[in-house]
């Protein structure tokens, strides 16, 4: 019977369209079950065949635990904020709205056609104002808390108010920016307007100057994880250091437990790993060292407190502010220049070019508190501002950054940790030796030096040990159009949260996309963004007076604001009155399986557990991780063609003569190959551009062949493949078998179209088991038990392989138990019934084909996954190989209940042992129960 899969599709897409099949209800009866793909941006582009793999890997595991009788949610939407729909609204005008909306619809017209089981009903958008109304309405908890380290928690502000009212600053221990000292009584006579300054040092949104990854041709400020070799990865465009008033979410209070929660998570461990680097924890202690013929201090961060007497000199962040203050007029020039070129670097470039040395010399000296010797005062890029306090105690005989330094400035270098090692050609860097040249701790092992001279550094009162995080708190404001609204305005210049009630504050109308001519960020360019704290309303921004009619914030809120919330929305998506009813929350709670993108792992996903662990503190919600299992799915990566141009002319040569030639290798679309051969249709390629117009070709056997390679599936490399090409020739369920069929879920593996031939054959196979030439035929007979061996053998072996997320092995195993059920002519309904709803998380549309055609009239996506009965795979009979002086000779058939000494003796009394025996007694048998017989004779 022929297999019409473009007709089977259509029509049960619009089934479960029209049917909401997959619509999601909270009715908590059943036990619940969530999984989640990360956050899909949809760019113009549209998919290709890599974008599905996560989402179908995904869907075959919602089905398969709505099979097990689990309310499954499995939700989609769009994180559809972000740059790319901005800069074309840059370029040609169009609102990123409009160029968002259709975007969105090209990717919603492709994921349906694939056959995804999501529930549409609940489908989010990032930039929807009734969506970002609660990334706003998060945004106001945060400005209105503090973290308390006493509780270890994120709580209400009106708590540290109450704690500055009774006892000023004492005993407070508070996540703050600078430490502050206060009474009661100076608290309560202070203005509102200093109140307000002291309470954004303690706020876990807050406003203050910070140290950012400036991009002028972007216009705006970038994450670390949105720059790549001191480039913007949108665009390519220069970054560079700049100091601004920035909005930060103090994430930094979250370090510990975002550190500790990492345990109990299971997650990728090159993951955990990436974030644990991220958020570095380091113990140690803070010194202060007195500046000589100054007033001022440096206080440093150091976790080789025991290396104290071997510190020769300093070494300050560029942007640090004691520079300026130290740096002598002698030295100024340089300084500054060397502050200029450090601009230019990110921060990220910084941490990670362990091997270029560079820096100047401020003029000043710093005064070793325990050996009193005069430290040179250097600023070099290689210190970071936002981690420790920005200056280090350079040690070179013993830490190689630090010696390499020294080596090139020329400064001491002395040893204070025992070792047979020259520390003048090489740092010697252990903890397993023992301190000498150090005063009172010679002879001590690093645990108890430490541990000495941290009790020193307090007795002295020159600082005390701590504990140090690397993390700093993250950049929360970006200077563009396409973002939320930063729910702010200012009053005497100090900010103020909107009154919930006026939330969403929506994006306004500007003219331009760009920056203002003054500078301020496309906001600027608004003429109806200002707030009218009588009316409470957004009004014009000629009304402006600061009295009663006050400038809003400009900044909107980066990209990963949307995302760092979105599965909670998920849960209930149209509540107008709060962002997540808590008894749905409740019965939801984490994401049981998320399955997305490695390159995440520092960004979205570490700011997510922030916000969730926040919610949770909040009382919000109730767990306190947003994601158990996560999965990074690999790539599937494109089959690049190249052709090779003959330099300096227009001529295209063939790939086995181009080494005849002086050539350049340039990619072309794979779309201009002819079916799937790495021949050139010569014709397209020379319709392709202009600049091809006129091409000519030096030809092999009267084709130009193209050289291929595997490369990352890209637009830019022209190896792009269309899903909706191959669910046209080959279906969607033959997309999906395939892309599961290629390989481990989690590794990379190259795409090639030619291989769904094998998964289409399998599909046509499958589909004429239910036939008899041209007539459905199934029937009621019993089954024979090798035919329920075939189906309790796959049962088996897929229930172990969609638990374990080894989707390629249950493809293999489909394919061998349709080939057998074939052999055996089988047409049983008691087998062919369990099979289609065992395919179907993989197939689901001709399942439902079939399951339909099995005279049933609802949907197979709820019907129980067939048991696996044991019984099944006892075998009656084992066909013994017999192997004599280790050559196999013959098999024989047996009862699978014989004992050892039975097979034995049936094998050696067979007639043809006899023959091969002649009379002689063996030596020696081994009889490996149901595997094999070995005879020496």
């Amino acid at each position: 019977m022929f297999y019409d899969h473009q007709q089977i599709e259509k029509k049960w897409q619009k089934y479960w369209e029209e049917n909401q099949t997959y619509k999601t209800s909270n009715n908590k009866d059943k036990p619940k079950f969530y999984v989640l793909d990360m956050f899909p941006y949809p760019s113009g582009a549209g998919l290709h065949v890599g974008h599905p793999l996560g989402y179908i890997a995904s869907d075959i595991y919602a089905r398969y635990k709505r099979h097990q009788g689990f309310n499954v949610l499995h939700p989609v939407g769009y994180d559809s904020f972000g740059l790319p729909a901005e800069q074309y609204a840059i370029q040609t005008g169009q609102h990123p709205a409009i160029t968002t909306e259709q975007n969105i619809n090209r990717y919603e017209e492709q994921l349906k056609k694939i056959g995804f089981s999501f529930d549409w009903s609940r489908e989010l958008r990032t930039s929807d104002a009734s969506y970002y109304k609660w990334t706003q309405w998060i945004f106001i908890q945060l400005y209105h808390s503090w973290y308390n380290k006493d509780t270890d928690k994120a709580e209400a502000i009106d708590t540290l108010i109450q704690h500055f009212e009774e006892k000023g600053t004492e005993g407070l221990n508070a996540n703050q920016n600078d430490e502050l000292t206060f009474t009661a009584e100076e608290w309560k006579s202070a203005s509102d307007l200093d109140k307000e300054d002291i309470l954004l040092n303690y706020r876990l949104s807050y406003r203050a100057e910070t140290t950012v990854n400036w991009c002028p041709a972007l216009g705006t400020v970038l994450a670390n994880d949105e720059i790549k070799d001191g480039k913007s990865e949108r665009g390519g465009f220069p970054v560079f250091q700049k100091k601004m008033m920035q909005w930060s979410m103090r994430i930094s209070a979250y370090s510990e437990r975002l550190l500790h929660g990492l345990a109990a998570l299971d997650w990728p461990q090159p993951l955990k790993d990436s974030q644990e680097y991220w958020i570095g924890k380091s113990q140690g202690a803070q010194v202060e060292f007195q500046v000589d013929g100054h007033d001022e201090i440096v206080e440093v961060f150091t976790t080789r407190p025991d290396t104290i007497f071997g510190a020769t000199f300093m070494v300050l962040a560029p942007e640090n502010p004691l520079v300026e203050t130290i740096t002598t007029d002698a030295q100024k020039a340089e300084v500054d220049t060397y502050i200029e070129e450090t601009s230019k670097k990110t921060e990220r470039d910084r941490m990670s070019d362990v091997k270029n040395v560079s820096g100047a010399f401020t003029g000043s000296y710093a005064v070793n508190p325990f050996s009193g010797a005069k430290m040179p005062i250097y600023i070099s890029d290689y210190v970071l501002m936002g981690y420790g306090t920005g200056a280090v105690m350079a040690v070179p005989a013993h830490d190689e950054r630090d010696h390499r330094f020294a080596k090139k400035f020329n400064l001491e270098i002395k040893k204070v940790v025992e070792t047979e090692e020259d520390v003048q050609e090489k740092a010697f860097d252990s903890k397993d030796s023992v301190c000498v040249n150090s005063d009172f701790l010679n002879g001590l092992n690093y645990n108890d030096a430490k541990s000495k001279m941290i009790s020193e550094i307090e007795t002295k009162g020159i600082g005390h040990g701590t504990t140090n995080y690397r993390q700093r708190d993250a950049i929360f404001s970006r200077q563009r159009y396409w973002g939320e609204p930063v729910p702010i305005y200012y009053k005497d210049g100090m900010p103020y949260t909107l009154p919930v009630s006026a939330l969403p504050l929506e994006l306004p109308e500007v003219e331009k996309y760009l920056p203002t001519e003054d500078g301020d960020p496309p906001l600027g360019n608004a003429k109806v963004f200002a707030w009218d704290e009588v009316n409470q309303k957004v009004v014009s921004t000629d009304l402006i007076d600061d009295q009663t009619v006050f400038p809003l914030e400009l900044s909107t809120m980066p990209g990963w604001a949307g995302s760092s919330w979105y599965f909670l929305r998920y849960m209930d998506p149209h509540n107008n009155g709060e962002f997540c009813a808590k008894n749905i929350s409740d019965y939801w709670g984490q994401v049981d399986l998320y399955i997305g993108g490695s390159e995440h792992a520092t960004g979205h996903l570490l700011y997510s557990r922030f916000w969730n662990m926040f919610m949770k503190d909040r009382g919000y919600i109730n767990h306190d991780e947003p994601f158990q299992k996560l999965i990074n799915q690999g790539m599937i990566l494109g089959m690049s063609a190249f052709v090779y141009r003959v330099e300096g002319t227009n001529k295209y040569v063939s790939k086995n003569l181009a080494s005849e030639y002086k050539t350049q290798q340039i990619h072309v679309d794979v779309s201009l190959l002819k079916g799937t051969s790495d021949e050139l249709d010569t014709e397209a390629f020379n319709a392709w551009r202009p600049d091809y117009a006129d091409a000519e070709f030096i030809l092999e056997d009267d084709k130009y062949i193209t050289d291929r390679e595997v490369e990352k599936m890209s637009k830019s490399k022209y190896n792009v493949v269309n899903p909706d090409v191959i669910c046209e020739e080959y279906g969607a369920d033959g997309l999906r078998l395939y892309e599961m069929f290629l390989g481990p879920l989690e590794q990379s593996k190259p795409w090639n179209t030619q291989g769904l031939s094998g998964v289409y054959g399998f599909l046509k196979k499958f589909w004429n088991l239910y036939f008899n030439g041209e007539v459905f035929e199934v029937s009621d007979e019993e089954p024979t038990k090798a035919e329920y061996k075939v189906l309790h053998t796959l049962i088996k072996k897929v229930v172990y392989d969609i638990e374990n997320f080894s989707f390629n092995t249950s493809v293999s195993s489909f394919m061998i138990a349709v080939n057998e059920l074939q052999k055996l002519k089988c047409n049983k309904r008691n087998i062919l019934e369990p099979l289609a709803v065992i395919i179907s998380p993989y197939a689901p549309h001709i399942c439902e084909e079939l399951w339909s055609m099995l005279g049933n009239d609802t949907s197979i996506e709820f019907e129980k996954f067939p048991v696996l009965n044991e019984d099944y795979l006892i075998e009656d009979e084992i066909e013994y190989p017999v192997s004599v002086n280790g050559k196999m000779k013959f098999k024989i058939s047996l009862s699978a209940q014989f004992s050892a000494k039975e097979v034995e003796d049936l094998v050696i009394s067979s007639e043809k042992m006899q023959q091969i025996l002649e009379g002689k007694t063996p030596k020696k048998i081994i009889v490996v129960p149901h595997r094999i017989v070995n005879i020496v004779i």
